[in-house]
């Protein structure tokens, strides 16, 4: 299946293989080829860690707004 664990020596947790990777030359062209949630969930490129913060702070935005409204209400 391609899904085998490796454990190193020294190593007690065994390591899952590394997904596919592809480099991208920027935050927008990682974005058009792989999607927002492409590269932001399934770290499809090296923007992986960066869309997360963009993501997080959408949802964390949404939540704040949601709670505030709920509480003036």
């Amino acid at each position: 299946m391609g899904d085998e664990l490796v454990v190193r020596e020294g190593e007690r947790i065994p390591r899952r293989p590394l997904p596919e990777f592809e480099e991208a030359t920027s935050f927008g062209h990682a974005i058009s080829r792989d999607g927002f949630f492409g590269t932001a969930v399934a770290d499809k490129n090296q923007y992986g860690p960066l869309a997360m913060m963009f993501l997080l702070l959408v949802v964390a935005g949404v939540t704040g707004l949601i709670i505030k409204l709920i509480a003036s209400a």
